[in-house]
């Protein structure tokens, strides 16, 4: 017999209706569904660790690839198809990580590449989008964590050095 005390509410059921109604709607869209983002993110590190810039930092960071791949589905999942399977901090994740400009510009070029290859080209422009606005998000946030604060134009410099990256007294190296 059903226990009504953990039964979920009204509200519980109709978040997870409108959530599997987006999520439908953006494969029906797109084309982006759990297999696609888990071919997308598998293909997307396999080239990051190969990489000669990205390669390194994750290389010392991540020892077993398995979980950190089923994170990174579930965290696609949840921005792409509202799924909430995700329940990470990225930005704690990310904030004491030795980057700067040049890795959110290799990071971006090499998902964007692996997006056109790996997805039809709605669902890698959506991903695109999305990848995007993280990457800005993430660049800012360890920015602040740093106390730089980045004005307009101005992108994430290498940590503790001032003006190594052609940028101005600051140490804020320019947007292209």
């Amino acid at each position: 017999m059903d226990d009504p005390d953990n039964a979920p509410s009204d509200g519980e059921v109709e978040r997870v209706a409108r959530r599997a109604a987006f999520a439908a709607e953006v494969e029906a869209s797109t084309g982006i569904n759990e297999a696609m983002i888990h071919r997308l993110v598998h293909s997307f590190y396999e080239r990051v660790r190969c990489d000669p810039l990205l390669g390194p930092l994750f290389e010392v960071r991540i020892i077993n690839w398995g979980p950190h791949l089923d994170r990174m589905c579930a965290f696609w999942s949840s921005v792409v198809l509202m799924t909430g399977r995700y329940h990470g901090r990225p930005m704690q994740a990310h904030a004491p990580l030795p980057v700067e400009a040049l890795h959110f510009d290799r990071w971006l070029a090499l998902f964007e590449v692996t997006a056109r290859d790996v997805c039809p080209s709605a669902a890698a422009a959506l991903f695109i989008e999305k990848a995007r606005m993280i990457a800005q998000s993430l660049e800012l946030g360890i920015a602040a964590h740093r106390g730089q604060m980045l004005a307009s134009g101005e992108r994430l410099s290498a940590q503790h050095t001032t003006g190594a990256l052609g940028g101005d007294e600051s140490g804020h190296a320019r947007r292209p």
